[in-house]
């Protein structure tokens, strides 16, 4: 069953600037919108890493045996991520739309290629955001 709205697969990078660096690196299947959808993060192999899924009032991660559901989407994706995304402004980049979010650049001149790069710098730590998209 796939959620209503738009579908997106590709890579991600996420990189947390503090001491030491955190970094996540993975490709993604994203169905639905920011109100009800879910996200898978694979490995380079194909491997599952987590599956986030997604409704208004609840959200489930789901990361090997462990399964953790919260009333917040953007509380579960912090903890995946260890970094605090914009939700809503994500799927309007990926869209290739600009959206603001506080403390958030987002660069969409490559979108026609597939690329997007965000960057948080307050609050800290800093954060980027690399996105392939797959064509």
């Amino acid at each position: 069953m796939s959620a209503p709205g738009a579908d997106f697969s590709g890579r991600l990078a996420i990189q947390v600037l503090k001491d030491p660096p955190e970094s996540l690196s993975a490709s993604f299947e994203l169905q639905g919108s920011a109100q009800s959808g879910q996200m898978l993060l694979l490995s380079p192999i194909g491997t599952t890493l987590a599956r986030l899924q997604w409704q208004p009032e609840f959200a489930r991660l789901e990361q090997g045996q462990q399964q953790i559901d919260s009333s917040s989407l953007q509380q579960l994706a912090t903890q995946l991520t260890g970094t605090e995304l914009p939700i809503l402004a994500l799927f309007e980049w990926l869209a290739g739309r600009a959206a603001t979010a506080a403390g958030w650049q987002v660069d969409l001149s490559q979108h026609a290629q597939g690329r997007i790069t965000a960057e948080r710098r307050l609050p800290t730590p800093a954060t980027v955001l690399r996105i392939a998209l797959d064509r």
